[in-house]
């Protein structure tokens, strides 16, 4: 697991990238946090700096927007999901597993 920042530094609507290997994007919405990869499955654009509403990241370049709890697109352009990763919070730490992702079929 790979520390992201602690609670207190991502607040509700944000994220933050994770520059690793793959680049994995953190996101505090809906009460909740989520990880998926950064790269839009479209065009090579950051998800990080997306525009966050409910439970969906839009991508800024062309508007697609992915579900933050499976990476799923719901409008094109993008048709492909993006990779989601398992995030766990201990002692106001979030964490991201990037050695479990969850890869959609």
């Amino acid at each position: 697991m790979i520390r992201a920042c602690s609670v207190s530094e991502l607040p509700e609507g944000e994220a933050l990238r994770l520059d690793g290997p793959v680049p994995v994007s953190v996101f505090h919405a809906e009460g909740g946090f989520y990880a998926l990869d950064d790269t839009c499955s479209h065009q090579d654009a950051s998800l990080a700096d997306g525009w966050i509403e409910d439970c969906y990241v839009e991508c800024p370049l062309h508007a697609a927007r992915f579900d933050l709890r499976t990476g799923v697109p719901n409008c094109l352009p993008a048709k492909n999901a993006v990779r989601t990763y398992p995030v766990v919070v201990a002692d106001g730490v979030i964490y991201v597993d990037t050695e479990a992702r969850r890869d959609v079929a």
